[in-house]
């Protein structure tokens, strides 16, 4: 029994990563890569500072993995990949614009 299941298993990876392996797949394993890339930046800076920070490199990996998966849902026609990635991009693009404001205004003040 547990090598009827263990065949069943190893058909359905061989299905889902080689059978169906195409441009879109890569595509989705590239934006995927990007995506989870994000928390490596954030880890690797916040060991550096001994404390939690979230590094402008985070946001811009966040936006590159995240415009790349909403490519991906709109082509696979998947509307839970492309409400999620649509809703998180926005956020991702104003916690730049945040940044980038608060920034000017601290640069403002220096020279004042």
């Amino acid at each position: 029994m547990i090598i009827h299941y263990g065949q069943v298993l190893g058909d359905y990876l061989f299905d889902v990563f080689v059978a169906k392996f195409d441009f879109w797949l890569a595509f989705g394993l590239v934006a995927q890569l990007l995506f989870t890339a994000r928390f490596l930046v954030q880890w690797i800076s916040s060991e550096r500072a001994q404390q939690s920070v979230v590094p402008m490199s985070f946001w811009f990996f966040s936006i590159a993995g995240g415009l790349m998966t909403l490519v991906y849902g709109i082509v696979k026609r998947e509307p839970v990949i492309i409400i999620g990635q649509a809703a998180a991009t926005f956020v991702y693009v104003r916690n730049i614009m945040l940044i980038v404001k608060n920034h000017a205004r601290g640069s403002k003040t220096l020279d004042s």
